[in-house]
């Protein structure tokens, strides 16, 4: 992302670009030196007085540019101290002894302070610089109307500088939030893929394997019943390729009637007796009402995941299918009585995890933990229902007799 905002006083420039605006810059100031420049070329002083002037002019103007093109950095901001500081003493000896002419000096100051320093130092610069204006142009005999007319415009342009860096700064932090904004969104696409991946994989390649197994043993006798399990193959094989593509587009999102036939499936498979409540299968069927899509996808994900570790790690022999439903929630529950959940098992693995992840999206739990009595393994998936809508009002207002 290319940064648009301009260089800052006190940062050395990065390129050409900047150091154009920052020359661009100080030539637009410059101009405040022009009646400096012409008091000292054209009024009659003494040899010390035209020593004084040159000397001031010489330091002023190298400081200035010294810390507006090669100043200090964030991590050496000390550094701008002494600059502001020789600016500041040039301002002061050479307006109290040559005049009202060089009291613009301080407008040079005020700018610095507003630029190279934070608040509230630079806005105590800022102030302290107006203040100087008034004493040195009373000490060195100004007219009222001179110092009123430069403290003003040493207070306001060091204020506007003040101003113009908070802006910079400002554009600079949401160029950076924008920034993190775009990896973060990258991470989570990334994320997302890695769970869909996991998730139709892992479940095609797994009942895939399975009935490569199951056509390899029917094969020399039943090779009708062998070449029935190839075009099955086929079939998943086919269909995990479009999951794929979906998922790579964005447009994956599993359904409730689509996970429990591929569970059934798949568990008919691996030899699994698979046992489905009513509950369940009307759910499937026709849906519900308060079950809105995203919630239903994410526990249509639940039984993926459920029947696929059911069939590639329990090794379990029945698998049961329900459903649990309250006021305001329902809940898929998968329960096997195959093996269990390791006892060493540090954390959950990847597919337990992305699921939990899809859950948390929609507002959902996920508990996993041993089935009834101990054994097997349980999984249940929940997430809140919509706020139930309230009835309409039954019966309708007696329409008024017509006259016949």
């Amino acid at each position: 992302m290319t940064d648009d905002t301009p260089p800052l006083m006190g940062r050395r420039p990065e390129n050409t670009r900047e150091r154009l605006t920052k020359v661009s810059w100080m030539l637009i100031w410059m101009l405040y030196l022009v009646q400096v420049i012409a008091d000292l070329v054209s009024r009659p002083m003494s040899g010390w007085e035209q020593a004084l002037g040159w000397v001031g002019l010489v330091v002023f103007v190298g400081a200035y540019i010294a810390l507006v093109m090669y100043g200090p950095d964030q991590r050496r901001r000390a550094v701008a101290y002494p600059l502001i500081g020789a600016m500041l003493a040039s301002a002061v000896a050479t307006s109290l002894v040559l005049g009202e002419h060089w009291l613009p000096l301080f407008i040079y100051v005020s700018v610095c302070f507003g630029a190279a320093l934070r608040p509230p130092y630079s806005v105590l610069g800022n102030l302290g610089c107006a203040g100087l204006v008034i004493v040195c142009g009373l000490l060195n005999g100004s007219d009222t109307g001179t110092i009123t007319a430069l403290t003003i415009t040493a207070a306001l342009s060091g204020l506007a500088m003040i101003g113009l860096r908070r802006l910079i700064e400002t554009n600079r932090e949401l160029q950076a939030a924008r920034a993190t904004i775009a990896s973060m969104a990258a991470t989570e696409e990334r994320l997302r893929l890695a769970r869909d991946l996991h998730d139709l994989l892992g479940h095609s390649l797994s009942l895939i394997t399975l009935k490569s197994e199951l056509a390899g043993r029917l094969l020399p006798d039943r090779p009708e019943a062998a070449a029935g399990q190839v075009a099955d193959i086929e079939k998943v094989s086919r269909q995990a390729l479009v999951d794929v593509r979906e998922a790579v587009s964005g447009y994956r999102r599993a359904t409730v009637d689509g996970e429990l036939a591929s569970a059934k499936d798949a568990m008919r498979s691996a030899g699994i007796i698979a046992t489905v409540a009513p509950e369940l299968d009307r759910l499937a069927a026709d849906g519900h009402p308060r079950l809105a899509p995203d919630r239903a996808g994410a526990l249509a994900w639940a039984l993926r995941e459920a029947a696929t570790n059911a069939v590639r790690h329990s090794g379990a022999a029945r698998c049961t299918l329900g459903i649990e439903a309250w006021d305001d929630r329902i809940a898929v529950v998968v329960t096997d009585d195959g093996e269990g959940a390791p006892s060493d098992a540090a954390s959950p693995g990847n597919g337990l995890r992305g699921l939990e992840e899809r859950l948390l999206l929609v507002d959902g739990t996920l508990e996993t933990g041993p089935g009834p009595r101990g054994r097997g393994f349980r999984l249940r998936a929940s997430v809140p229902l919509l706020p139930e809508l309230p009835e309409p009002a039954e019966g309708r207002a007696d329409e008024a007799d017509v006259p016949g």
